[in-house]
C-alpha cells in the first residue's frame, strides 16, 4: 500500500482512525467538507479527547475541491446519507487501481460498488464510541468492535495489510471472511439505536428498561428476518447477539443479549448515540433514511414486512423536522404497531 492514506470525512470515525494511523508512523491526509473543521485542523492540529487514547497531532487537511494528488487507499468515513455525493467527489482522486474502505455505518459498500466496482471496494465495520465535538476536536469515548474484510471473503494481500493497519487503531481488530454478516449484524443493532434515539434517555437506560425491550425486540427481529431473506448469517459483537433476534429465538437468548449490550455500553463515556446527538444537539438530518431504508427496500423485494422499521423512520423524520419531541412516549407509540 502506497502512502499517504486518505481519510475522506474527518468526523468521529475518520479523525479517530486517522490519528491512530499517524501515531503508528503512517502518512495521512484528511478531507472534510466543513471549512471551519479543516481550518482548525491545519491551524491547531487534531485533538482526540477521551479516556481511550487522548492525543494531539499536527495534520494536513483539505476541502474536497482543494485536494492535490491521487491516492491508492481511501478510507470513506462520512455519514451514510452523504455516501453518494462523497464517492462521486472522491473518484477523481483515486489511482487507476486505487480502492475505497467503507468505514461507515450501514450498507454503504453497495453504493460504492455501484461507482467503482466490487474489486475496488473493501468492507469495514466499526462500533467504537466517538463524537465530533467542535472544529479540530473529536471525543473517542469507548472501544468497540473493528472488523475488516474483502466483500468476497478472500484473504488477499491487500486485506492482510489493511488488517495490520487497523491493529494500530485497536489491537483487537478482526479480519473476517464474512464482512456482510457483520454489516447486517450492525444493521440490526443500529435499528435498536434508532429506537433509543426516540427518547432523551441514555442508551443504557433504554436497553435496560423493561418497558422498552418488547418493542426493541420486535424491531430487531424485523431486521433479522430481512437479513435471513438475503441468506446472510449476521455476526455478533460487543455483547450484541443477532441470533437472539432471529425468528423463534428463545427469550433467554434475548434477555442475555440485552444484558450484555447494557454491560458493554456502561463501559463507554458515550452515553447517547450519534443519532440522538444529531437530533438533540446538532439539530440536523440523521442517517435514518440511508441506514434503515435498505432494510425496508430489501424486505419489500424479498416479501418480508417491516412495519415497525417504517414507522420508526417516519417518527425520526418528524423529530428532524421539529414536529415531534424526544420522549419515552415515542417508544410506547411505536409499540402500538405491534398490536
Amino acid at each position: 500500500m502506497s502512502k499517504p492514506f486518505l481519510i475522506w470525512g474527518a468526523g468521529a470515525i475518520g479523525a479517530s482512525l486517522g490519528a491512530a494511523f499517524l501515531r503508528a508512523g503512517k502518512d495521512v491526509v484528511f478531507v472534510d467538507t466543513d471549512a471551519d473543521h479543516v481550518a482548525a485542523m491545519n491551524r491547531n492540529g487534531l485533538t482526540i479527547q477521551g479516556p481511550v487514547h487522548p492525543d494531539h497531532q499536527s495534520v494536513i487537511a483539505y476541502l474536497p475541491g482543494d485536494l492535490p494528488g491521487r491516492y491508492d487507499c481511501v478510507f470513506l468515513c462520512v455519514k451514510a446519507l452523504h455516501t453518494q455525493a462523497a464517492i462521486v467527489a472522491l473518484v477523481p482522486y483515486l489511482t487507476e487501481d486505487g480502492y475505497v474502505v467503507s468505514a461507515q455505518n450501514g450498507l454503504n459498500e453497495k453504493v460504492i460498488v455501484d461507482h467503482i466496482g466490487a474489486a475496488r471496494t473493501v468492507g469495514c465495520f466499526v462500533n467504537f464510541g466517538a463524537d465530533y465535538m467542535s472544529p479540530g476536536v473529536v471525543h473517542y469515548s469507548g472501544r468497540g468492535a473493528v472488523v475488516i474484510g474483502e466483500l468476497d471473503g478472500v484473504q488477499s494481500p491487500r486485506i492482510l495489510g489493511l488488517h495490520s493497519l487497523m491493529l494500530t487503531f485497536d489491537d483487537r481488530a478482526v479480519l473476517t471472511d464474512n464482512i456482510w454478516g457483520y454489516l447486517w449484524g450492525k444493521m440490526t443493532y443500529g435499528a435498536l439505536l434508532f429506537g433509543t434515539a426516540l427518547t432523551d434517555d441514555s442508551i443504557v437506560d433504554v436497553l435496560d428498561g423493561d418497558d422498552c425491550r418488547a418493542v426493541l425486540t420486535a424491531l430487531g427481529q424485523e431486521t433479522g428476518a430481512v437479513a435471513a431473506s438475503e441468506g446472510v448469517t449476521p455476526m455478533g459483537f460487543d455483547g450484541f447477539d443477532p441470533a437472539a433476534f432471529a425468528p423463534h429465538a428463545p427469550q433467554a437468548a434475548l434477555d442475555r443479549s440485552f444484558d450484555e449490550m447494557v454491560a458493554h455500553n456502561r463501559t463507554s463515556t458515550k452515553t447517547h448515540s450519534g443519532i440522538w446527538r444529531d437530533l438533540a444537539v446538532r439539530k440536523r438530518k440523521t442517517e435514518c433514511e440511508a441506514q434503515l431504508g435498505p432494510i425496508v427496500s430489501t424486505g419489500r423485494l424479498n416479501g418480508v414486512p417491516t412495519p415497525l422499521t417504517e414507522r420508526l423512520m417516519a417518527m425520526i423524520a418528524q423529530i428532524e423536522q421539529g414536529e415531534r419531541p424526544l420522549s419515552r412516549d415515542n417508544l410506547k407509540e411505536l409499540a402500538e404497531v405491534m398490536l
